[in-house]
């Protein structure tokens, strides 16, 4: 049944006022029950119905709309000039500045402007609001609140397609900017589609990228030019290095040639403290540190390779992942290997084999990160494997410190540039920790979940406030520490160099000891040989050879001898057949008696 009431109202009428008033109940349509269709149903016994004690409650969601920033330049130019009057012209501004100096307007303007100025300048002379009275002592400070961090803003790739964030650099000037380096690490399985291009990011605009850099290979590495804040060196998939200059447009603007590059992905790339500026080195998993100069990149300038055996053969060479160039050691430089095994080499060394000084191995998987101590450059920082180990290097057999095993895989490290007891990392669980050994040497100070895929890299900014940290999915969180993270305690210095020499010192008693009880070792089983060969009298060997063999000749025809007769005795009986019954017993009888007679004999 079909029920259509129609309500109609003159259009004069709409938006009336509404009037009520009250009025019995009428009853306008009753629909009798119909017992017929009681058959079309089947009661239901039991009937099972669940009750809820907790109060029902619904979840609704709400987005802001999105925010878009756009940078655009305002150009200025001199104004405030008559319609006649060129300010390009110097003869004109000169000419119309001397009339209007002459009017007496101006005289009058500037007089009483004068006054005023010069009761300001009085002001200013007699209380200088800026000065600092204490400029004479540190700007140490201790501060007793508890360490943390909080996110300041988070930069998501913008394509489809989901990239690792491999390397992250900051602007050398003001660190106003970041430059992220895309890429998939996994061998042969990057998707189809899958975007090149890497992004130089503006801290306060995260919805676009400030610069698109468009290399011809995903960038795994890249670096900003410490000179030259408009030149960025990138290191890409295929082995090749790429130079870009920002202020020439998103293009590479130099490229090293195919076939004198790197066989493998370029994992490091550090610029050299050099007079021009263009002098950077590289390295890769196909065990070759390379040198270049930018304004030269078709080829090389100097090639090592990192064969630890000192035979400069690539077969036999470690593959280098991440590298350590400090300023103050010009000649010295650190690479660590796929195999765990930090080479440290001297790059004016004569011969290639000098040029491999020592290695330091205790990890058990690739080195990620390898960072010297900005305020002890003797002591370096390498993290790989499930643990962080600091190094010294007067202790080459082991690491002088080093953290717990974690249960998830630690991805890279870094020093903090202002605190020397201060380290970070990052590990494939999304968690960054932060250790302070001077206040806690067995856990983390502060371990910070930043996002729930694994971290991949992480900078520190030169003050030491700021952290970025790039993650699986393209993600750059950037992170503020608390101010006691970031700001010199009082005698860290002091108790960090302590600490270091301390454990300098136990490490190398211990590699004493160890050396000592292995000579002893070598020394009593040296000493158990030579008294076994003196009590071990002469042998003859022939005649053992010969004695052994009559013996087992022997064995062999005494078990034939004994076969031999027992056939012949089978025979025997075989041929002799029994006449009568009475035979066979006195037989048996007279064998009985003579076998009874021959015992006794």
């Amino acid at each position: 049944m079909e029920i259509v009431y129609v309500y109609v109202k003159k259009r004069s009428e709409f938006g009336k006022q509404c009037t009520f008033s009250d009025r019995q109940a009428e009853l306008n349509i009753d629909i009798p029950p119909n017992p017929a269709l009681a058959e079309l149903f089947m009661e239901r016994n039991p009937v099972d119905t669940g009750v809820q004690c907790s109060t029902s409650m619904s979840e609704h969601e709400a987005n802001t709309e999105r925010f878009e920033m756009e940078t655009r330049g305002v150009n200025h130019v001199e104004g405030g000039w008559p319609k006649d009057i060129n300010p390009l012209e110097l003869e004109q501004t000169i000419r119309f500045r001397k009339k209007v100096e002459k009017d007496e307007n101006y005289v009058n303007a500037v007089m009483q402007l004068g006054s005023i100025m010069e009761h300001c300048i009085k002001q200013n002379n007699a209380i200088d609001i800026y000065q600092e009275y204490f400029d004479d002592e540190d700007t140490v400070e201790v501060t007793e609140e508890a360490p943390s961090a909080k996110t300041i803003n988070v930069f998501r790739d913008p394509q489809e397609i989901k990239r690792s964030a491999t390397h992250l650099s900051w602007h050398p000037d003001g660190n106003k900017k970041l430059a992220v380096a895309y890429s998939c690490l996994n061998f042969q399985r990057a998707p189809e589609g899958m975007s090149h291009d890497s992004y130089i990011w503006d801290l306060e605009n995260r919805n676009k990228p400030e610069t698109v850099l468009k290399p011809s290979s995903p960038v795994v590495t890249l670096e900003y030019n410490p000179k030259d804040s408009h030149v960025l060196l990138g290191g890409c998939y295929n082995g090749q290095i790429a130079c870009w200059d920002t202020r020439k447009g998103s293009l590479v603007a130099e490229l090293s040639t195919i076939e004198f590059s790197h066989r493998d992905p370029v994992y490091g790339t550090i610029w050299l403290q050099s007079k021009t500026g263009t002098e950077c080195f590289s390295a890769s998993t196909d065990g070759q540190v390379m040198w270049w100069d930018i304004r030269k990149l078709s080829e090389p300038t100097e090639v090592v390779v990192m064969d630890i055996t000192r035979k400069e053969q690539l077969e036999n060479a470690l593959g280098a992942v991440s590298l350590e160039f400090e300023s103050t050691l010009p000649t010295k430089f650190m690479v660590g290997t796929e195999q765990g095994v930090v080479i440290s080499c001297n790059r004016k060394a004569k011969t290639p084999a000098e040029k491999i000084v020592c290695t330091f191995s205790g990890h058990h998987g690739p080195i990620y990160a390898l960072q010297r101590n900005p305020f002890y450059p003797k002591n370096f920082l390498t993290v790989g494997d499930w643990t962080a180990r600091i190094w010294s290097e007067e202790s080459r057999e082991s690491s002088i410190m080093w953290t717990k095993y974690h249960m998830a895989y630690l991805t890279d490290g870094a020093w903090s540039p202002v605190r020397p007891a201060v380290f970070f990392t990052t590990k494939m669980d999304g968690t960054l920790d932060i250790w302070d050994f001077v206040f806690k040497q067995c856990d983390p100070a502060l371990s910070l979940k930043v996002c729930d895929e694994a971290l991949f890299c992480l900078r520190v900014q030169d003050s030491g406030c700021f952290i970025a940290c790039g993650s699986q999915l393209g993600t750059t969180t950037l992170l503020e520490v608390s101010h006691g993270l970031c700001t010199l305690q009082r005698n860290e210095k002091n108790i960090a160099s302590s600490i270091f020499e301390r454990e300098t010192r136990r490490e190398k008693i211990l590699e004493a000891k160890h050396r000592e009880m292995r000579l002893k070792e070598k020394g009593r089983t040296e000493g158990k040989d030579e008294e076994l060969r003196e009590e071990e009298p002469a042998v003859d060997l022939e005649g053992l050879v010969s004695k052994a063999e009559e013996d087992f000749f022997n064995v062999i025809f005494s078990e034939l001898k004994k076969k031999e007769a027992a056939a012949m005795k089978k025979s025997k009986l075989k041929q002799r057949k029994p006449e009568t019954d009475e035979n066979a017993e006195g037989e048996e009888e007279a064998e009985e008696e003579g076998g009874a007679e021959e015992t006794p004999a």
